[in-house]
């Protein structure tokens, strides 16, 4: 950490006499910081593209692959075996 300051590394030092949810907590929320501000479309975003999934589901129009056909697509495609 050569280029850690002073405050980042007392703040390091702190945060890591914290019980390990307290630290996951933590580093969630620090994470969540790089990204910017949160995105206030993205909820309702998600609500209807999952409302879209279903319905298709329920019409049918949507196929549907097995946990083990996935198993075996990642496998050969991804990582080549």
């Amino acid at each position: 950490m050569e280029t850690t300051t002073k405050a980042a590394e007392s703040a390091l030092a702190d945060a890591l006499r914290l019980d390990a949810k307290a630290r996951a907590e933590l580093a969630a929320q620090l994470l969540a910081s790089l990204n910017g501000p949160a995105d206030p479309d993205a909820a309702t975003a998600w609500d209807e593209e999952i409302q879209r999934r279903v319905d298709a589901r329920e019409a049918g129009t949507e196929k549907l692959e097995s946990w083990e056909s996935v198993k075996r697509r990642i496998a050969s495609d991804i990582l080549g075996r």
